[in-house]
């Protein structure tokens, strides 16, 4: 069987064959999918030849391009060495030198990595240990999690549990635990003279108030680290992290920080986390999850990172106090080498430093949008930049979707939230072409 069709069969066949994620298909009557033929760089070239710059980056996990040309050869290398083996009573070279390398980028505070292939999946597996850690050590009671408004941390049932976004959770309400949610620390709030250090304080002392009173039946805080991403691009002062680590240690209540999107130097560190600092040292969360960018985009990996602390609370004798929770291609060769890849991308290329001198020529390339009368709340943070449109005319999102691919920009606006998160491989010409894309797009669809 030919695993090419001409574009206008291919489309057709995607229609009535493959169940879109996230995506009410009957839409697609009258907004036609992109038929991707192939990637190159920050580029992807539809069937019919048309190229697109990939601005969001494929849904935030392609770091270095497509067909990178490093993590190609790391692939072809490792699918001639071991393509998969189960991680239950075995290992092998790729998965172990990922977890060792992870561990020494948070100086081994973070000693121990669990392998999955998704991020909700790592929002899983960090509520389980924590749940079941507390059981270990006795505080059966302590069941519940706290997470910020609007937070986002995954769609399957637990990670439901802990997002706060209507869309996705109200339609599957009566099949997951109630919410418990606390304040954000979004800067957008920020009030008349207010910081946004200011608004991360007020949300703090909220966070205090509610485990003053609920902390012996809350395991765990589930924070997105500086920007609360599918919420809307909501951004916070790291001073919110120090103070929910502290209230945390204070109230003996798991820290997990969700870097699932924000890691692996989309904020402009390699950790998110690690802008958050006390007495010279980052502080560091007791689960920390990552998805998405690890792997560059390749392949579905997702790791969860714990303590030794946590670690040691299932190390027994009794199978039952051990992490019950499996998955058959954890820590699968491939997916762990082409992480490895990524890694010496970073270390090779001084990735963040580059990053650095990019994010602020786009910010100044960006700087005309401030002038637009709809335009409210630029911000930006590393490589993330976002800002919000008022009074955004119906069907906002998709009329801007539509016109940003006339231009051969592929953007995806979350609400009136119009953001970018392009890979890491911007030059100062595309950097210009991308910018400048951007403000034509946003003037024609809210001419000013």
């Amino acid at each position: 069987m030919s695993l090419k069709s001409p574009p206008d069969a291919l489309l057709s066949r995607s229609l009535d064959a493959v169940w879109h994620p996230c995506t009410q298909m009957k839409q697609h009557e009258q907004t036609p999918l992109l038929a991707i033929a192939r990637g190159q760089g920050p580029w992807l070239f539809d069937t019919d030849g048309k190229r697109y710059f990939d601005a969001i980056s494929s849904w935030w996990v392609n770091l270095f391009g497509h067909a990178n040309p490093r993590i190609n050869a790391a692939l072809r290398d490792q699918l001639d060495t071991l393509e998969h083996v189960m991680l239950a009573g075995c290992t092998h070279q790729s998965v172990v030198e990922l977890s060792e390398r992870l561990a020494a980028l948070t100086d081994g505070a973070l000693g121990h990595c669990f392998y999955a292939s998704d991020g909700a999946s790592a929002t899983e597996i960090a509520l389980k240990m924590s749940h079941h850690y507390w059981r270990n050590q006795g505080c059966a009671a302590k069941q519940n999690f706290l997470c910020l408004e609007g937070g986002y941390h995954g769609e399957t049932m637990g990670a439901l549990s802990v997002t706060d976004v209507a869309l996705f959770r109200d339609a599957y309400a009566s099949l997951v635990r109630a919410l418990h949610t606390v304040p954000s620390p979004d800067a957008r709030q920020a009030e008349a003279g207010e910081t946004a250090a200011d608004v991360a304080r007020r949300a703090a002392t909220a966070l205090e108030k509610v485990l003053e009173r609920e902390h012996g039946n809350v395991a765990a805080l589930i924070v997105e680290p500086l920007v609360q991403c599918a919420s809307g691009f909501a951004m916070h002062d790291p001073e919110y992290l120090r103070l929910a680590r502290a209230l945390c240690d204070r109230y003996e209540v798991h820290l997990i920080f969700d870097e699932i999107a924000v890691g692996c130097g989309r904020t402009g560190t390699f950790f998110a986390h690690e802008q958050a600092v006390v007495q010279g040292q980052p502080v560091r969360p007791d689960f920390l999850c990552l998805s998405k960018g690890i792997s560059g985009g390749y392949l579905p990996l997702s790791i969860v990172m714990s303590t030794d602390a946590v670690y040691r609370a299932f190390y027994d004798d009794s199978t039952a106090r051990g992490f019950l929770h499996s998955h058959s291609y954890t820590g699968n060769p491939l997916a762990c080498r082409a992480a490895l890849a990524v890694l010496d991308i970073f270390e090779k290329d001084d990735v963040l430093a580059q990053n650095e001198q990019r994010a602020a020529l786009l910010t100044a390339q960006l700087a005309p949008l401030k002038a637009h009368p709809q335009l409210r709340h630029f911000r930006q943070r590393g490589m993330i930049w976002a800002f919000d449109v008022a009074d955004a005319p119906a069907d906002f999102s998709r009329r801007f979707a539509a016109a940003a691919q006339r231009r051969e920009l592929l953007l995806r606006p979350i609400g009136n939230t119009v953001y970018l998160m392009p890979p890491y491989v911007l030059d100062d010409a595309s950097s210009a072409w991308l910018a400048q894309g951007v403000i034509d797009t946003l003037h024609e669809v809210c001419p000013a």
